[in-house]
């Protein structure tokens, strides 16, 4: 596997994709998923050119860190699902955290980012696929969270936008109408909440086998990992 090659390949197809979709390259954040990888494969990513990695398990994310695996990255987000007694682990490291799926998950982040004097950035993830399986918010859920106003009260949380997983499969149809519901929501509650919010812009939508499509509805991040690393070997 030569991973050099295949973040090249990755970041032309990207700025492919963006084009043809009437996009600025510049405006699409890589965020490599580092699932089940080794510190070597991280590092060597890295050396090619990628500049945030995503890691989708706590235990590997400190196992990373310990072994300075993310050097050279200027950030290095958490994409997976996060449980509330773990957050202590990530949060004084972390720079984004993509899987903020509850209001005690978020509680539990400011929190802990309090104890360590810092404010950690958020996106809200929202349920927008068919499997019961996937993880987030529902519509009327973060509707009715954003309306309490609890959030606001949240000083060591930054909201930067929104994060969804479309359904898994190779119904394009399908897929479609789920980053369009997403891309539709996250218009609506920048309208609402955050209307002179700068921050409230990014739109976490598209990996390996979709971020083509994800690129026609807003998404500014795509999590990658199969096309930069291979398929995962658990």
């Amino acid at each position: 596997m030569d991973v050099s090659q295949h973040v090249q390949s990755v970041m032309e197809r990207i700025r492919q994709a963006a084009l043809a979709a009437g996009r600025e390259p510049g405006e699409i954040t890589l965020c490599a998923a580092t699932k089940v990888q080794t510190d070597e494969t991280i590092r060597a990513a890295i050396a090619a050119g990628v500049r945030v990695c995503g890691e989708n398990r706590v235990q590997e994310l400190v196992a990373h860190l310990a072994a300075d695996a993310y050097a050279g990255a200027e950030q290095v987000h958490f994409i997976g699902h996060l449980q509330t007694n773990k957050v202590k682990q990530i949060v004084p490291f972390i720079s984004l955290i993509h899987s903020a799926d509850s209001p005690h998950l978020l509680a539990e982040v400011d929190r802990c980012a309090a104890r360590c004097s810092r404010v950690v950035d958020c996106l809200l993830q929202l349920h927008i696929a068919e499997e019961e399986t996937k993880f987030g918010f529902s519509f009327d859920e973060c509707r009715d969270y954003l309306a309490s106003g609890v959030w606001s009260s949240l000083t060591h949380v930054r909201l930067r936008g929104v994060m969804g997983m479309a359904t898994l499969t190779d119904d394009e149809t399908s897929i479609r109408r789920e980053f369009a519901s997403l891309q539709a929501f996250f218009a609506e509650i920048k309208k609402n909440y955050f209307p002179l919010d700068k921050n409230f812009s990014e739109i976490s939508m598209g990996m390996s086998h979709d971020y083509r499509l994800a690129l026609d509805y807003g998404t500014t991040m795509v999590r990658v990992g199969t096309l930069i690393f291979g398929e995962r070997n658990y």
